[in-house]
């Protein structure tokens, strides 16, 4: 029998941790309106967050995505979320407070709670 040309890797006796995730949650809002007159308006946005990262005795999650275009987009530029909010059944949100980026003259203000990780978990 042919032996393999594949090298095994060694890890020199020690384990590899690998990292688990623990859950994303999904996201959406709308900024508030910005700008005067004709050109008073305001974005959409949704997404996914990033994975938990442990905060002390809670974690956070980074949300980055686009607004949606109308005339021009924003970007949410990794804003992080407050730590952990809890609703019961051992589910719970985070609340997020940002600024868009600067775009055309004005940025966007916004306020969310991100949905529950597991709504039917």
């Amino acid at each position: 029998m042919k032996k393999s040309s594949i090298k095994r890797l060694s890890n020199k006796g020690k384990h590899r941790k690998t990292k688990r995730q623990r859950h994303v949650h999904e996201f959406l809002g709308s900024t508030k309106l910005a700008e005067e007159g004709d050109d008073r308006h305001n974005h959409r946005f949704a997404g996914v967050s990033g994975e938990a990262i442990p905060r002390g005795d809670s974690h956070v999650h980074v949300l980055t995505t686009n607004t949606d275009f109308l005339d021009h987009h924003h970007r949410l530029l990794r804003i992080v979320t407050g730590p952990a909010i809890p609703v019961g059944n051992g589910k719970h949100i985070h609340f997020v407070k940002g600024v868009t980026t600067f775009v055309d003259g004005h940025v966007h203000v916004f306020n969310l709670t991100t949905l529950i990780d597991n709504p039917i978990g």
